[in-house]
């Protein structure tokens, strides 16, 4: 069995990785993003038109464009914001932001 987290073999006895401390029986999906999923929803209800969502999620081209469109007219915005109820918002890193 290999820790989630940073990989390490954990022994079949093992509760917790030696490397990194994580429990072993800790299931986190890969493809889930450590970004708060409340956090950017609520940037994106506020402040979405100014693309401090994108930021926050670390999208910085993406937050300058819609910064200087002011989000695509609120269309961008719109866009964003269905997406992040709907949780296939993604990070930089193309992992889902999702509730916990």
């Amino acid at each position: 069995m290999y820790c989630n987290n940073c990989g390490t073999e954990i022994k079949e006895d093992g509760i917790y990785c030696s490397k990194c401390g994580t429990s072993a029986y800790e299931n986190k999906d890969p493809n889930v993003s450590e970004k708060n999923w409340l956090a950017t929803f609520l940037l994106c209800f506020f402040l979405g038109t100014l693309g401090i969502h994108s930021f926050y999620a670390g999208k910085t081209s993406i937050g300058v464009i819609q910064l200087l469109t002011a989000g695509g007219c609120g269309i961008w915005t719109l866009i964003d914001l269905i997406m992040i109820i709907c949780q296939t918002y993604k990070d930089e890193q193309g992992k889902y932001i999702k509730m916990p």
